[in-house]
């Protein structure tokens, strides 16, 4: 018989259902995810440090897991929330079922509760702390979760960066690579590192903590600040790299490298009450108007009442207007809020890392 767990919110609300994957008791910032297909990729994402995810879609792990759809070295997320979990997966590639998966890394998961019902929870009163337990009773798992320090105080980005310097090469064009391309790992993905080599790029993977002067002896074309996991206003250390690396060689920023750039810049940010967390998401870019949907994963936004020192708004969210993306005036910088590289997700955007490499060819021509 599968064992009983319970999902206890820091409102007092108790979801019960069934253990799967690691049996222990795990907390985090409990999130929603839209996106219908992905679940071993947002699993890996490193975005997910920290927080117990819960698919809106029902049915999870019907495909099994697979080499092929990791995101990062481990299984990032604390908890894994789902209505159904399918037992009998069916796919060429699989290798695990997703409870095998996640036992594997120690990665509690709990089945069988309403996942409607808790999406609903979070978009009315907001994402809050949770914990998944089969040991404790409500009370006891209440008591605990009021102890914890919360998910905004924590830098999860010291937790997630690589701790060596590594060179992400294709091995067609390990000879002479387009461009040497410089990423700061604040969560870095897999599929970030997979399109720039699959353009023909080489890419050295750095630690969030290397200074400005290191980075640029690696001699970079370009330098990529990453997503991440957490709250930017911890991060003032990356924030005084940005500053000094801004105007030195062309830079992108992704998601969490978004809020990085446009608090280098004097702007802030803020928390949203349930953030932006699937691949259904529609962006307007506001140079052509052109809408773009778009795969997405953050709980925090900024403030377009603070952009200043040249930057300036490039793309909006249209389902609750706040920045999407944001380019220099005449610095070679520009970043974006969303995932360019998907995974999962639409690949629409896909077309900004070529916009990149292009920024990155005309200052090599000056």
């Amino acid at each position: 018989m599968p064992k009983k767990a319970i999902l206890v919110l820091a409102d007092g609300s108790v979801y019960q259902g069934y253990s799967f994957g690691a049996e222990t008791d795990t907390h985090g910032e409990v999130v929603f995810n839209t996106s219908m297909t992905g679940y071993q990729e947002i699993l890996t994402d490193p975005s997910y440090a920290g927080q117990i995810v819960v698919p809106t879609y029902p049915l999870i792990g019907n495909y099994g897991t697979s080499e092929q759809d990791i995101e990062s070295s481990k299984i990032q997320v604390r908890g894994f929330v789902v209505r159904e979990e399918c037992i009998k997966p069916n796919h060429y590639l699989n290798r695990q079922t997703l409870h095998e998966y996640l036992a594997a890394n120690g990665i509690a998961g709990i089945h069988g509760v309403d996942t409607r019902a808790i999406t609903r929870k979070l978009r009315s009163v907001g994402v809050m702390m949770g914990i998944i337990t089969s040991s404790k009773t409500p009370e006891q798992a209440l008591a605990e979760l009021q102890g914890l320090p919360d998910y905004g105080s924590i830098d999860f980005v010291k937790q997630v960066t690589t701790d060596v310097i590594y060179r992400w090469t294709p091995v067609e064009v390990a000879s002479a690579p387009l461009y040497h391309i410089v990423a700061l790992d604040c969560g870095l993905k897999y599929n970030i590192l997979r399109l720039l080599c699959g353009m023909g790029c080489a890419v050295t993977a750095v630690p969030c903590t290397m200074s400005a002067d290191e980075i640029l002896d690696l001699q970079p074309d370009g330098i990529l600040l990453s997503p991440g996991p957490g709250d930017p206003a911890l991060l003032d250390y990356i924030v005084k790299t940005v500053k000094q690396l801004a105007g030195k060689q062309p830079i992108m920023g992704i998601c969490l490298g978004n809020q990085l750039i446009a608090r280098a810049f004097g702007g802030k940010t803020f928390k949203l009450k349930f953030g932006h967390r699937g691949g259904n998401h529609p962006v307007r870019d506001l140079s052509d108007g052109r809408v773009y949907i778009t795969a997405q994963n953050h709980g925090y936004a900024i403030d377009p009442d603070s952009i200043k020192d040249g930057l300036e708004v490039s793309h909006i969210n249209l389902n609750d207007g706040t920045v999407e993306g944001l380019r220099h005036k005449e610095l070679p910088i520009f970043c974006i809020q969303y995932h360019s590289e998907a995974s999962p997700g639409p690949l629409d955007s896909t077309y900004l890392f070529e916009q990149f490499l292009e920024m990155i060819k005309v200052n090599k021509k000056i």
